[in-house]
């Protein structure tokens, strides 16, 4: 009896976490199948040769996945966004839509003080504890980016006892 409850429990748990990235070698599946595997994606761009279904695993997710279609809608090669070689083409002046461009959306978005614009945050996987910012100004331009700490690393003050 309890196994009967177990299994499918399991089964839906495996099922989600299989949608989370593209296929091991997805070249040549269709658009139909790719968003069967993946979900709907959060963005669809027309691109150079095609288009480009993108897909954001946040604000906790480490990765954003891009998936470029030819123009007959198939898979023609996948790309995880967040990574340093994207993070050095951020550089200030450009608009905030060129960013999403390279990066995708970001994970969490703070205000600034003083209507001063917005800093966007990417977490992505590397051995410390950073994420990459990038603020952008009232214009929608980036006026700076580079690493941070996520507020979960922040160490705490230890109050000493008596």
């Amino acid at each position: 009896m309890r196994f009967s409850v177990f299994l499918p429990a399991l089964v839906a748990f495996l099922t989600a976490c299989s949608g989370y990235a593209p296929a091991a070698n997805p070249t040549g599946m269709t658009a139909d199948e790719i968003i069967a595997q993946m979900g709907t994606p959060e963005t669809r761009r027309t691109v150079e040769g095609g288009s480009r279904l993108e897909y954001p695993r946040g604000p906790f997710g480490r990765h954003t996945w891009f998936v470029y279609l030819d123009p007959a809608g198939r898979v023609v090669r996948t790309e995880q966004v967040l990574n340093e070689r994207n993070f050095l083409n951020i550089n200030p002046g450009m608009s905030q839509d060129q960013v999403r461009y390279v990066l995708g959306r970001p994970g969490e978005v703070y205000t600034l003080g003083r209507s001063r614009g917005v800093v966007w945050n990417y977490r992505y996987e590397n051995p410390f504890c950073r994420w990459y910012q990038v603020e952008i100004d009232q214009e929608q331009k980036v006026r700076s980016a580079g690493y941070g700490e996520p507020p979960e690393c922040r160490r705490r003050e230890r109050v000493p006892f008596p």
